[in-house]
């Protein structure tokens, strides 16, 4: 039986931990039975809470969870080696970038750590203008994104450090689409996310992609509500409609949802998907075209206009 929480400690409600971590209440229940982990204590209410312990070595598992690991595999390790493990995975999951980039990337982090976040504003911006728009997004935003996952997850940014950073970035990259000339050469792209989508970064490098190369974007921003998604392509005359996923949407009813959109949209409007679920990777469907990358969106723009026909002078 769960005892009473020490409520002199920082506590989370299962809500709280859902919020913070990415798992569902659901999940959180389930391991209590099967792995006897988490092990949440009661508030005077009786309801489930959580020490703030407990959510540490969650998120950690969250993100391992992320990387492939199997939960039955992991969840009886101790926080220290889930971090370890963290580690390998980390270090494996930049194999794809220069040594030369991974310390420049690097020294950039350490901005954030020191939270110098004017420095690391300034540096961004400037690296925004140096490189061109295209190439910070792929070669500099790209991979920091998946290096801070990966310090967070091995307790070595904060979640207000990670939330500097994101908000520094979104800033950056904001200012930057600002400066692009309008065009109305087409594509009609309307970006956004389904319900329950909260992360909005991905749908703006998107944005910052597709505007480069020449579409004209209308952003909805984060969670829309299908209907309302139908609603604003008629609206707005929309020829694409770009839906990002994080790590987070892996479930099934992604694809549901995904076929449900598809279903109340007009035929001749198509739904290109991109960002980090595994779930629309696993079974290839008509209902979408699949953004297997940042660097696809180009190639993805140029079909597009094969198939339409479409004249850009």
């Amino acid at each position: 039986m769960n005892e009473r929480a020490d409520l002199s400690q920082p506590s989370f409600s299962i809500a709280a931990v859902e919020r913070d971590t990415g798992l569902p209440k659901d999940t959180l229940r389930v391991w209590e039975k099967r792995y006897n982990f988490p092990q949440p204590g009661r508030d005077s209410f009786g309801e489930r809470i959580y020490s703030i312990d407990q959510v540490e070595k969650l998120r950690v598992i969250k993100r391992l969870l992320d990387g492939g690991h199997r939960p039955g595999k992991i969840i009886g390790l101790s926080i220290d080696e889930l971090v370890k493990l963290a580690e390998v995975s980390s270090a494996g999951s930049r194999m794809n970038v220069a040594p030369d980039s991974l310390d420049e990337l690097n020294s950039y982090m350490e901005l954030i750590k020191r939270h110098d976040a004017e420095e690391f504003r300034q540096t961004m911006s400037r690296l925004a203008l140096t490189m061109g728009l295209h190439r910070f997004v792929v070669e500099v935003v790209a991979p920091m994104n998946a290096m801070v996952g990966d310090a967070w997850a091995r307790g070595y940014f904060e979640i207000f450090e990670e939330h500097i950073y994101t908000e520094t970035i979104q800033v950056v990259l904001r200012n930057a689409l600002n400066t692009i000339p309008s065009t109305r050469k087409g594509p009609r792209v309307l970006l956004t996310t389904l319900p329950n989508e909260l992360h909005g970064l991905g749908l703006l490098m998107a944005e910052c992609i597709f505007s480069m190369e020449g579409a004209q974007c209308i952003s909805l921003g984060t969670q829309t509500p299908i209907y309302d998604i139908v609603l604003a392509s008629r609206a707005q005359n929309i020829n694409i409609v770009a839906l990002s996923f994080s790590v987070i949407q892996s479930s099934p009813a992604v694809l549901e949802a995904v076929a449900e959109l598809r279903e109340k949209l007009p035929p001749m409007v198509e739904i290109w998907c991109g960002g980090s679920s595994t779930a629309l990777r696993k079974k290839p469907s008509e209902d979408f075209v699949l953004l297997s990358s940042l660097e696809s969106i180009s190639e993805s723009i140029a079909d597009w206009r094969l198939r339409n026909k479409f004249n850009q002078n």
